[in-house]
Order: C-alpha cells, then sequence, then structure tokens
C-alpha cells in the first residue's frame, strides 16, 4: 500500500551536463514511487496525516523524517526535502537509501552546479554502506561523465544495467543514456550493452518487498474516494488496514503481508504501530526475523 522513498526506478528528468545528455535524477529508489503515485495511486496511499506535523511530533523517528522528505520532494521542495532527510540520516546512519535519496534532493535543489559536494559526499555514503544502491552507482557514474572519463561512467551504467531486473519501468532510460553518452563520445556500446541486458535477472526478486508496489483498492474504491473529504478518506485507508490486520490474526505466518502492514502503518503516519507490527511478525515468524528487519529496514523502521 504505501509507496515510500524506495520503489521500482523510472528516471524522470534529462539534464545536459558537459558534453553528453544524461538522465540524471532518479536511477535509485525515490522517483518511481512519485510518478507512480501521480499516475494511478490507491488513495490509501496518499499520505492521511501531515508529514511536517509527524515529525515535529516525533523528532527523534527516522521513519517520520524519511516521510516528511518524501512528501516534500513531491511537492518539489527539493531543499527543504534533502534537510529532512539529512535528519532521516543523522538518526539512522547506517540506512544506505536514505543517503542516496539526500543525495538526489541535493541534486535537484542544485541551481548551478549539477552535482554538488554535498550530494556527491551523500552518495558516497550510501555506496559505501551498501555498493549495490542502485541510485548511488548512476549518480557517481554521472560524476564521472562530468569529470570527463566518458568511458568509466559508460562501464559503471553498464554495470548497473546489468543488475537491473528486465521488469523495472527505468530499463529503458538506462539504455538510452548509454547509447546517447556513447554516441555523444563516440564510444561503441551496442556489442556490451546486448550482453548487459541478457545477464539481467528475469524478474525482480532481489527487491525488497517493502520496496514495490502494493495493490491498493478497486477502481471503484477510488471513485468513491475522489468525492470523499480528507477526514473520510483517512477512514477508508485505516478500514484497509484494519481488514489486513484480520487476515494476519488468521494467518500469522504470512510474512509479505506483515511488510504490506508495515507500509501501510508508516503511510498512516503511525511509527510506533509500524515498530508494534514488526514486533508482531517477528514474534509470529522467528525464522524470518532477519527477513522482516530488512523490509523494516527498507522502510526507516528501527
Amino acid at each position: 500500500m504505501a509507496q515510500q522513498d524506495a520503489t521500482r526506478f523510472r528516471p524522470a528528468r534529462l539534464f545536459l551536463l558537459g558534453a553528453g545528455v544524461i538522465a540524471l535524477a532518479a536511477v535509485g529508489w525515490s522517483i518511481a514511487a512519485r510518478q507512480d503515485r501521480r499516475e494511478d495511486t490507491p488513495v490509501a496511499d496518499a499520505p492521511a496525516t501531515d508529514p511536517a506535523a509527524t515529525a515535529q511530533a516525533n523528532p527523534n523517528d527516522p521513519a517520520a523524517w524519511r516521510a516528511l522528505g518524501s512528501a516534500l520532494y513531491d511537492q518539489g521542495r527539493f531543499t527543504e526535502a534533502a534537510d529532512a532527510y539529512s535528519r532521516a540520516a543523522r538518526l539512522a546512519p547506517d540506512v544506505a537509501i536514505v543517503w542516496s535519496a539526500m543525495g538526489e534532493a541535493l541534486v535537484l535543489a542544485s541551481k548551478r552546479d549539477p552535482l554538488p559536494a554535498e550530494a556527491r559526499a551523500a552518495f558516497a555514503k550510501a555506496i559505501a554502506l551498501d555498493p549495490k544502491d542502485p541510485r548511488a552507482r548512476y549518480f557517481l557514474a554521472v560524476q564521472k561523465d562530468l569529470d570527463g572519463d566518458h568511458k568509466g561512467a559508460i562501464d559503471d551504467w553498464l554495470a548497473l544495467l546489468a543488475d537491473t531486473p528486465a521488469d523495472a519501468p527505468w530499463r529503458a532510460d538506462v539504455v538510452r543514456t548509454i547509447e546517447q553518452v556513447g554516441k555523444i563520445n563516440k564510444i561503441d556500446t551496442a556489442a556490451r550493452l546486448a550482453t548487459a541486458q541478457a545477464a539481467a535477472p528475469a524478474a525482480s526478486p532481489a527487491m525488497p518487498l517493502a520496496a514495490r508496489g502494493i495493490p491498493g483498492p478497486s477502481a471503484a474504491d477510488l471513485a468513491t474516494a475522489s468525492a470523499m473529504r480528507p477526514s473520510d478518506q483517512r477512514a477508508m485507508a485505516e478500514g484497509m488496514v484494519m481488514r489486513l490486520e484480520g487476515k494476519l490474526k488468521a494467518d500469522p505466518a504470512n510474512v509479505d503481508g506483515w511488510v504490506m502492514l508495515m507500509r501501510s502503518r508508516v503511510t498512516l503516519g503511525e511509527p510506533g504501530k509500524a515498530r508494534q507490527a514488526l514486533a508482531d511478525a517477528v514474534a509470529a515468524n522467528p525464522a524470518r526475523a532477519a527477513y522482516l528487519r530488512e523490509q523494516a529496514g527498507v522502510l526507516g523502521i528501527d
């Protein structure tokens, strides 16, 4: 249900950088969440509380600051989004995607420097924590291109592409970036592109469930909700969460259902209940504790 700053990729902006056209912002876990919300978001995915108020009321909760960063990003308030992510990073310094989300916001907030020093530092921190963080890998390759190392940048993008699930919606944009930079700099990429694409995972099993889209209400539900007052929309979202909780009571072994519940609680601005959902999930499924905690980490639940 909840879409956070970590989800499917879908590059959304193109920038002219130096000699090449680079798809600068968005090869990372955050852009697609916002694009998906604009295109086909279930009402239950919309923030039902004021993220700023939630963060102020829970100043030591990294999940609250991440939710605020996501909301500010949606509004195009990138400087403020970066500040919110910075707060989240200070509170949860070992979560790579928080650092890469902050870096992306800093890039989009910059009026002159395409990759300001603060953003580069954030991406470097993310990659130190998780060498596979896609957004950090992408932007660090952009830095190579800006520095004139076009071949090195292409090498890194090709490596990223080889790790990109075949069903990722942002895949075509990475391919296009490689083709464009190669063409501009007279670097033949055709054979290596084919190899990288052939090496890609067939689906997206490595993508954390907490970062994937989860089905929401039906079309009829959306049509009804569109005419609702905000308070009624929240009641609708809470009703969905209550139904999910009921299903989990009947089937506590459904670990993916627990992940959905955690995401829902984060989106509703209920970090305490999200943590309780994690505790209940681990208690019911001790053998899957590591998996559940990994998913919770994606959501900023500590």
